[in-house]
């Protein structure tokens, strides 16, 4: 068994441990202790890289293109909020397409492979847990503002209206929070198991310095890579606005454990049909 693939065995071990426990303590400690694996696996790797014999090839980053659902399907947005989100968190950068129907992942192979196996297991929570708060009809006593037009003796006026949050609405915003949510625990664990690893490092190491080299090949590589005009901005535009929705979905985040979800069925990280 290959470096790469023990790597995964151990992360998906934990993953399994904080899907099968209902203790929210437990289930954020392993959510932790995968993530500071994922991060220090890359560390290791990085200072391997610096050090590689010349004998072996050295690795390289790549582009690796990641589905995320059908054209046309809802909510696509958030989905590609929350690879994005996971993606930060584990030194990989992403192009959407247009139609966010698919992400192009840039990054060393085991940092793709890390967020493919956090995002399939996330993806499947956030829709289940959205599911679960508008079939509980939570959503429909908020209310949300409104801009509506009025036509008065020959003229159209606008007025701000106080009106019921749809659920489409309600869903949207629920899970553009728990995606953020996700995205802060991720990268706090990062920012602390890399600012660990160059306090603890010796001068043989040099942790910092391959981390920098790390980060500046990527960048170089991004850059002559990508052909990506513009920002992605997110699903922020395109959604009306649930203060409820958003706090439950912020609540779900925190709580959110990780796992395999062998359920998804289809290719790697797509989402499955009739979900959203």
């Amino acid at each position: 068994m290959s470096s790469q693939d023990k790597l995964l065995t151990r992360i998906g071990g934990l993953l399994r441990q904080a899907e099968s426990t209902d203790n929210e303590h437990e289930a954020e400690a392993f959510l932790a202790a995968a993530q500071k694996l994922a991060t220090r696996s890359s560390v290791d790797l990085t200072v391997a890289r610096a050090h590689i014999a010349s004998r072996e090839r050295r690795p390289t980053p790549m582009q690796r293109v990641i589905p995320i659902g059908e054209p046309g399907k809802k909510g696509l947005r958030t989905y590609v909020q929350l690879f994005v989100a996971i993606a930060a968190a584990n030194d990989v950068r992403c192009d959407v397409a247009r139609s966010s129907t698919t992400v192009y992942a840039y990054g060393f192979d085991s940092d793709i492979d890390t967020c493919e196996a956090l995002y399939g297991s996330l993806l499947v929570q956030m829709v289940r847990a959205s599911d679960q708060y508008i079939k509980s009809g939570a959503y429909k006593s908020a209310t949300t503002e409104k801009i509506v037009a009025e036509t008065r003796w020959g003229r159209t006026i606008q007025k701000r209206v106080q009106a019921p949050v749809a659920a489409v609405t309600a869903r949207l915003n629920f899970q553009m929070a728990f995606a953020a949510r996700i995205g802060r625990r991720l990268a706090e664990v990062k920012t602390e198991v890399e600012a660990e690893a160059v306090r603890t490092e010796n001068l043989s190491t040099g942790t910092a310095l391959a981390l920098r080299n790390k980060e500046l090949e990527l960048t170089d590589f991004y850059s002559s890579t990508s052909e990506a005009r513009g920002t992605w901005r997110g699903p922020q535009a395109s959604a009306g606005y649930s203060a409820a929705a958003r706090r439950a979905g912020d609540r779900a985040g925190r709580a959110a454990r990780l796992g395999t979800a062998p359920e998804l069925g289809a290719g790697r990280g797509q989402l499955p049909r009739g979900e959203g």
